[in-house]
Protein backbone atom coordinates (compact mmCIF):
# COMPACT_ATOMS: atom_id res chain seq x y z
CA UNK A 1 0.00 0.00 0.00
CA UNK A 2 2.90 2.38 -0.58
CA UNK A 3 0.85 5.43 -1.53
CA UNK A 4 2.58 8.76 -1.06
CA UNK A 5 0.75 11.42 0.97
CA UNK A 6 1.85 15.03 0.38
CA UNK A 7 0.98 17.39 3.25
CA UNK A 8 1.30 21.17 3.58
CA UNK A 9 2.24 22.09 7.15
CA UNK A 10 1.23 25.74 6.84
CA UNK A 11 -0.96 26.53 9.87
CA UNK A 12 -1.19 22.94 11.12
CA UNK A 13 -1.05 22.17 14.84
CA UNK A 14 2.19 20.45 15.89
CA UNK A 15 0.75 17.53 17.86
CA UNK A 16 -2.17 16.86 15.55
CA UNK A 17 -0.08 16.71 12.40
CA UNK A 18 2.45 14.47 14.16
CA UNK A 19 -0.27 12.01 15.22
CA UNK A 20 -1.87 12.06 11.76
CA UNK A 21 1.47 11.37 10.04
CA UNK A 22 2.39 8.62 12.52
CA UNK A 23 -0.92 6.88 11.79
CA UNK A 24 -0.33 7.13 8.03
CA UNK A 25 3.23 5.79 8.38
CA UNK A 26 2.11 2.79 10.42
CA UNK A 27 -0.48 2.01 7.73
CA UNK A 28 2.37 1.69 5.20
CA UNK A 29 2.12 5.05 3.41
CA UNK A 30 5.02 7.30 2.46
CA UNK A 31 4.56 10.84 3.79
CA UNK A 32 6.13 14.08 2.52
CA UNK A 33 5.58 17.23 4.60
CA UNK A 34 6.48 20.68 3.23
CA UNK A 35 6.50 24.06 5.02
CA UNK A 36 7.44 22.55 8.38
CA UNK A 37 8.65 25.96 9.55
CA UNK A 38 5.02 27.19 9.46
CA UNK A 39 3.65 24.47 11.74
CA UNK A 40 2.33 26.07 14.94
CA UNK A 41 2.35 25.08 18.60
CA UNK A 42 -0.55 26.40 20.64
CA UNK A 43 -0.09 27.85 24.08
CA UNK A 44 1.87 30.53 25.89
CA UNK A 45 4.87 31.75 23.92
CA UNK A 46 7.17 32.01 26.94
CA UNK A 47 6.24 28.56 28.26
CA UNK A 48 6.86 26.90 24.89
CA UNK A 49 10.22 28.61 24.38
CA UNK A 50 11.35 27.64 27.89
CA UNK A 51 10.25 24.04 27.31
CA UNK A 52 12.25 23.72 24.09
CA UNK A 53 15.30 25.43 25.61
CA UNK A 54 15.25 23.04 28.56
CA UNK A 55 14.95 20.06 26.18
CA UNK A 56 17.97 21.26 24.26
CA UNK A 57 20.03 21.69 27.43
CA UNK A 58 19.44 18.16 28.77
CA UNK A 59 22.50 15.91 28.77
CA UNK A 60 26.03 16.70 27.74
CA UNK A 61 27.74 17.48 24.46
CA UNK A 62 29.39 14.06 24.29
CA UNK A 63 26.63 11.71 25.42
CA UNK A 64 23.34 13.35 24.51
CA UNK A 65 20.37 13.11 24.30
CA UNK A 66 20.56 15.44 21.36
CA UNK A 67 17.54 17.59 20.59
CA UNK A 68 17.21 19.18 17.14
CA UNK A 69 17.24 22.90 16.46
CA UNK A 70 15.80 23.16 12.96
CA UNK A 71 12.05 23.17 12.30
CA UNK A 72 12.02 20.12 10.04
CA UNK A 73 14.01 18.01 12.49
CA UNK A 74 11.86 19.15 15.45
CA UNK A 75 8.73 17.99 13.61
CA UNK A 76 10.39 14.71 12.58
CA UNK A 77 11.41 14.10 16.21
CA UNK A 78 7.81 14.61 17.30
CA UNK A 79 6.60 12.08 14.73
CA UNK A 80 9.30 9.68 15.91
CA UNK A 81 7.98 9.99 19.46
CA UNK A 82 4.59 8.71 18.32
CA UNK A 83 5.98 5.61 16.61
CA UNK A 84 7.03 2.35 18.31
CA UNK A 85 10.76 2.88 17.71
CA UNK A 86 11.81 -0.23 19.65
CA UNK A 87 10.07 -2.38 17.05
CA UNK A 88 11.20 -2.90 13.47
CA UNK A 89 7.82 -1.69 12.25
CA UNK A 90 8.30 1.74 13.83
CA UNK A 91 11.87 2.17 12.60
CA UNK A 92 10.89 1.21 9.06
CA UNK A 93 7.90 3.53 9.19
CA UNK A 94 10.04 6.55 10.08
CA UNK A 95 12.25 5.91 7.05
CA UNK A 96 9.20 6.63 4.87
CA UNK A 97 8.78 10.15 6.30
CA UNK A 98 10.35 13.18 4.61
CA UNK A 99 10.03 16.64 6.18
CA UNK A 100 11.10 19.90 4.48
CA UNK A 101 11.17 23.47 5.82
CA UNK A 102 10.02 24.96 2.51
CA UNK A 103 8.96 23.46 -0.79
CA UNK A 104 11.84 21.70 -2.61
CA UNK A 105 12.44 22.42 -6.30
CA UNK A 106 11.35 18.96 -7.43
CA UNK A 107 8.00 19.31 -5.60
CA UNK A 108 7.13 22.85 -6.77
CA UNK A 109 3.71 23.07 -8.34
CA UNK A 110 2.55 19.80 -6.79
CA UNK A 111 -0.74 19.20 -5.01
CA UNK A 112 -0.48 19.15 -1.22
CA UNK A 113 -3.26 18.01 1.10
CA UNK A 114 -4.62 20.28 3.80
CA UNK A 115 -6.56 18.45 6.49
CA UNK A 116 -9.19 20.71 8.06
CA UNK A 117 -9.13 19.00 11.46
CA UNK A 118 -5.45 19.84 12.08
CA UNK A 119 -5.40 23.47 10.90
CA UNK A 120 -5.49 26.39 13.36
CA UNK A 121 -8.55 28.45 12.60
CA UNK A 122 -9.91 29.48 15.96
CA UNK A 123 -6.70 29.39 18.03
CA UNK A 124 -5.29 32.70 19.22
CA UNK A 125 -2.12 31.94 21.20
CA UNK A 126 0.52 30.10 19.16
CA UNK A 127 4.14 30.16 17.98
CA UNK A 128 5.61 28.76 14.76
CA UNK A 129 8.43 26.23 14.55
CA UNK A 130 10.50 28.81 12.64
CA UNK A 131 10.41 31.14 15.65
CA UNK A 132 11.33 28.29 18.00
CA UNK A 133 14.25 27.16 15.87
CA UNK A 134 15.47 30.76 15.58
CA UNK A 135 15.31 31.01 19.38
CA UNK A 136 17.26 27.74 19.72
CA UNK A 137 20.05 29.11 17.54
CA UNK A 138 19.33 27.70 14.08
CA UNK A 139 19.81 29.82 10.99
CA UNK A 140 16.31 30.22 9.59
CA UNK A 141 15.62 31.67 6.16
CA UNK A 142 12.06 32.37 5.09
Amino acid sequence: MNDTVYLDGNGCIYGKISAYVARKLLNGNNVVIVNANRVVITGSRDFILDKFLSRRDIGSVRKGPYYPRTADQILRRSIRGMLPMRNTKGRDALKNCMVYTGVPKDLKGGKFERIDSIITDKVTGFITLAEISRHLGAKVKE
